[in-house]
């Protein structure tokens, strides 16, 4: 019995990486001043942005899709040291020489040799100014106490690209510091629980630092309706819905 267990979940996860390998991928054109950026919607917590001739790849995770089939990373952006966001199997496959990662300092010890940013720090990555905005829980804890994401040990990324600023938060709520910000053109915020922000949460920092298009992402089971219906008043705000559970 305990054989035909484990061969039915292993035909099973087989199943799942298979599907996730042969989805086709959605993928947004937004123009900026020299050129589209082009996103692409890998899945869950991982993102791939296309501009001019480089590749950025955010939290790139195998179970998300087939990198063997993406173009390989010029950036790597890592928010944090979780297994959903941190997988070296995929660094394997998409580095390439001169291959720039940058992560929280939480990743460094899976992933040396790559560039750490501390929360607030700010640096230039292959003419793209890059600043990390700390990612954490305030509210949402495990049962012993702890945040399921401590304060410094995760990091989101504003990245400048083509004039346009865009914002990966990572795993967080709606902190004081994602809702100072300001000029954001395009957020991804994140919305599973009882890991990072309910609809209500991600309404409250939107409505803070009012990003031009806000994307949800890394939801999992979350109503992503519930969000448009909360921001539905907010005009200078564009929610566009993708898959990304």
């Amino acid at each position: 019995m305990g054989k035909l267990i484990l061969l039915i979940l292993g035909l099973s996860i087989a199943g799942m990486s298979l599907a996730s390998a042969s989805r086709k991928l959605e993928e947004d054109a937004i123009a900026t001043r020299d050129g589209d950026l082009v996103i692409t919607f890998v899945g869950h917590g991982s993102l791939m942005f296309r501009h001019k001739d480089k590749v950025i790849h955010i939290d790139p995770v195998s179970a998300e899709t087939d990198y063997g089939r993406l173009p390989k990373a010029d950036i790597i952006l890592i928010t944090h040291e979780h297994f959903d966001h941190l997988d070296i199997e995929a660094l394997k496959i998409l580095k390439k020489e001169g291959t720039r990662i940058v992560m929280s300092e939480s990743c460094s010890d899976k992933c040396p040799g790559g560039t750490v940013m501390k929360n607030g720090g700010k640096i230039d990555v292959l003419g793209y100014a890059v600043e990390a905005v700390p990612a954490y829980n305030i509210r949402n804890k495990r049962p012993d106490g702890q945040p399921f994401h401590p304060k410094g040990r995760g990091n989101g990324y504003v990245l400048t690209i083509g004039g346009k600023k865009v914002y990966v938060a990572g795993d967080t709520e709606n902190t004081p510091e994602m809702k100072a910000l300001r000029g954001i053109d395009i957020a991804f915020l994140p919305m599973n629980l009882p890991y990072t922000m309910t609809p209500e949460m991600a309404a409250d920092a939107a409505r803070a630092f009012k990003p031009g298009i806000l994307y949800p992402y890394h939801y999992g089971e979350t109503d992503t309706a519930e969000l448009v219906n909360l921001l539905k008043d907010e005009t200078s705000i564009e929610v566009r819905i993708r898959k990304l559970k």
